[in-house]
């Protein structure tokens, strides 16, 4: 059984590209253009085994996400990947204190960014 990415971005740009490179490499993606949907899909029984968010979205944004998601019963585990035009030291470590588990800049290589999913979900 395939491990399923939840990707949450504001650019369905983004989104496509990242679930064109996952779905080729196997992977099964949910989708959300925004934290708040995201919390809702969460809340309502999506039980991704990996999450990768970026961080400037409107209304909620990643880290705040991030810290909701931590929040939530059954999520205090799940890898969260950072992927973010964001390379400022301030912001990675306020998501490293959000409890993100790691940090990617865009735009990602398929290959890093394949690279990193493995290392995070090694039986796929």
């Amino acid at each position: 059984m395939s491990s399923t990415i939840f990707l949450i971005d504001d650019s369905v740009t983004v989104l496509m590209s990242m679930e064109a490179i996952l779905g080729h490499a196997g992977y099964a993606v949910a989708k959300a253009t925004s934290g708040e949907e995201a919390i809702s899909r969460l809340g309502t029984g999506l039980k991704p085994n990996l999450l990768i968010t970026d961080i400037h979205m409107p209304g909620m944004n990643g880290i705040e996400l991030i810290r909701q998601v931590r929040a939530m019963p059954g999520f205090q585990f799940t890898p969260i990947l950072v992927v973010t035009t964001e390379s400022q030291q301030a912001k990675r470590d306020e998501a490293r204190a959000a409890k993100a588990t790691g940090w990617l800049v865009k735009p990602v290589q398929p290959d890093d960014l394949l690279k990193v999913v493995k290392q995070i979900l090694p039986n796929g």
